[in-house]
């Protein structure tokens, strides 16, 4: 390993750790800095750092021991997976993504994901990289099997920026989604705890412990549809989240006993009551924010993919109709989407 040290001058004091050695030569990336904290490599005037996010103060003497470049694992491999591109500029896109694509590698999926395809499109100069060189550009994630809008950064500072709209909770992210059963109310809440199943690991789960992470969905009924001789009818409706949990629409409207239509997780496993679907019936239709560096309002809407098109479309005679918020959107599931900003 080589060993980087530095003295703290006026101009770094009060800087986060990480931030501190990124900014020195010869060191790696940001998130690659974070990481040789984490692994107890980087002592602050002998004694190991104890956080990536710890303030360097003037006159602290840094050093870190940094790890062979070759032994570094590099930028993904580009991927040039097509991208439905909805907005672009040279700071950040926003793409529908199709169902089936991971958003980026894990076990299984290594070069075949969303971030390789970004990284093919962008360059692996241009896209942002603090949440990790395995998840470049990627601000927020979508499940594998869940399609629609979301957007994705070229830089560290544009990446920040919208993080900080997700956690401001100002930019606007709803989905569509079929679930079972009829929903009585027109609109609702769920408030409801998120962790990891200690049964299963890869499921979530509600839960009333308070050390869980807080999780908030509010939700619109669009449209309800009776119920046939082998099923309890199905409700439309639009999820807005104020929280991104994993998996957290999905584990909501299983809490409220309203599990989504066709999913393999938290639904039900009978095939003619999910209408045929072997993947979540959940969309990302409508997204909307402030561009953080033009200020220009980004407004896009996504029509349903085919597969989810054609369930509605079955189910057409069975409509109890459409309410006041279904009017409002419904057609524009299955109308031209809006390609523009305005």
């Amino acid at each position: 390993m080589a060993v980087l040290t530095e003295l703290v001058d006026d101009k770094a004091h009060n800087m986060r750790l990480d931030t501190f050695l990124a900014s020195l030569e010869g060191a790696p990336s940001r998130s690659a800095c974070a990481k040789i904290i984490e692994e107890g490599h980087v002592t602050i005037n002998g004694t190991p750092a104890s956080s990536k996010s710890e303030r360097v103060q003037m006159g602290d003497y840094v050093q870190a021991e940094l790890p062979d470049p070759q032994s570094v694992n590099p930028i993904l491999t580009p991927n040039p997976i097509p991208l439905d591109i909805r907005f672009e500029d040279d700071r950040l896109l926003v793409l529908s993504k199709q169902a089936g694509l991971v958003c980026h590698p894990s076990p299984g999926h290594i070069d075949d994901t969303l971030a390789n395809a970004l990284v093919a499109h962008c360059g692996p100069e241009h896209v942002g990289l603090l949440q990790g060189e395995d998840r470049p550009g990627i601000v927020h994630r979508l499940d594998r099997d869940t399609s629609g809008l979301m957007v994705a950064a070229k830089d560290d500072e544009i990446q920040k920026e919208l993080q900080d709209l997700i956690r401001m909770r100002t930019l606007d992210r709803r989905y569509v989604t079929l679930v079972q059963g009829y929903i009585a109310p027109d609109s609702g809440i769920i408030d409801a705890n998120i962790t990891r199943s200690t049964r299963d690991r890869t499921r979530q789960m509600a839960t009333e412990d308070p050390a869980a992470r807080g999780a908030i969905t509010t939700f619109a009924t669009l449209e309800r549809f009776e119920a046939g001789p082998k099923d309890d009818g199905y409700t439309l409706v639009e999820c807005h989240l104020y929280t991104g949990r994993t998996h957290q629409i999905r584990v909501h409207m299983a809490h409220i006993h309203h599990p989504v239509v066709g999913d393999p997780l938290y639904g039900l496993g009978d095939l003619k009551k999910n209408l045929g679907l072997t993947r979540q019936f959940l969309h990302s239709w409508h997204i909307e924010f402030e561009h953080p560096a033009t200020h220009q309002l980004i407004s896009l809407a996504d029509t349903l993919p085919e597969d989810l098109s054609q369930v509605l479309e079955s189910l057409e005679d069975r409509s109890m109709g459409q309410t006041e918020a279904g009017e409002r959107i419904v057609s524009q599931l299955f109308s031209q989407a809006s390609h523009s900003a305005s």
